[in-house]
Formats: C-alpha cells, sequence, structure tokens
C-alpha cells in the first residue's frame, strides 16, 4: 500500500470514488460552499493506492473561524472493497501528524461522533457551519493544545468576510 500526496492525476479518480462513497448530490452539502473557488490544501491531500487502484483518500481545505486559520478534513473515502481494513483511521493518524508538522494548530470536520471521537474529535461549542448542518456533528481537533479554547463564530472560507466571530 502506498500512501502518498494526490496529484492532478488523481483528481477523476479521487472524485469518482467521492461519488462512489457519498450520495448522490454530495456537492450541495454547506461543506462544499466553504470549499468552491478555494485551493485544498494540496500537502494534507492524500492518496492510499494498492498497485494501480485507488483505495482511499482525504481531502483539507482552509477556513477560519474568529479570524483563526483552521483545517476542514473532508471529504475523506475509503473504497467499499476496502473497508474496515483500518485505511481510514491510517489516514486520519498520518494526516492530523502531517498538519502539527506543517504548523497548523487547529481541524474540524462535519461526521459522526462516534466514529472520530476515538482519533481525539469532540463536539465544538459555538461553532457554527453554514446551515443545514447538524451542530452535533460539527467536530473540532486540537493539534496544539487549547487551540479551540475560546473560539467560537461562524465557519467561512479562507479569505472570505469574516462576519459575526469572537476569540475569547
Amino acid at each position: 500500500m502506498e500512501l502518498r500526496e494526490e496529484n492532478p492525476s488523481d483528481w477523476w479518480e479521487v472524485e469518482a470514488l467521492y461519488d462512489l462513497c457519498f450520495a448522490p448530490g454530495r456537492e450541495a452539502l454547506s461543506s462544499y460552499r466553504l470549499r468552491e473557488g478555494v485551493a485544498p490544501v494540496a500537502s494534507l491531500c492524500m492518496v492510499l493506492r494498492d498497485q494501480d487502484s485507488l483505495a482511499a483518500a482525504v481531502r483539507y481545505w482552509p477556513v477560519r473561524v474568529a479570524g483563526q486559520r483552521v483545517l476542514l478534513l473532508g471529504p475523506i473515502a475509503v473504497h467499499p472493497t476496502r473497508q474496515g481494513e483500518g485505511l481510514g483511521g491510517h489516514l486520519i493518524a498520518e494526516s492530523l501528524r502531517r498538519a502539527r508538522a506543517l504548523g497548523w494548530a487547529r481541524v474540524l470536520l462535519v461526521g459522526d461522533a462516534p466514529y472520530y471521537e476515538r482519533f481525539g474529535f469532540r463536539r465544538l461549542q459555538g461553532v457554527r457551519m453554514p446551515p443545514p448542518t447538524n451542530p452535533d456533528r460539527v467536530l473540532g481537533f486540537e493539534l496544539t493544545p487549547g487551540a479551540w479554547e475560546g473560539i467560537t463564530g461562524d465557519v467561512v472560507r479562507d479569505g472570505a468576510e469574516i462576519g459575526k466571530t469572537s476569540q475569547k
């Protein structure tokens, strides 16, 4: 199994994996609005390949909360024939390690708490994704201790108008 950064030649295959793993209309989700017109964090977008076949992929995007830089994790997908092998967990752990090494302080995602809590993600109080996101699914991870303390507000595109946010 080869783990490496996603490169431009992987794009269509990664998109096909996301289409396979997620419901039709995935691009209508609120998290996709935060990605429109914003380049992903290329050094954290990774693929796992077995010979010539794509087994899993993860992407990260820059966003802001209370004017602070935040990584938005997702989408992450594992090919249905490879699920249950720990590939998603490996991608998450390795990408978080790389994000810490690159100097990022905090990560957020929209997902199922029971799955992501095992990696250290916790429910973020007062951090609001664009509607109609369920607030119970907004989870955060601290790459630096205390990185989420006192940060509340709307999640906005990196470089977008900050709007109503606060940092204590």
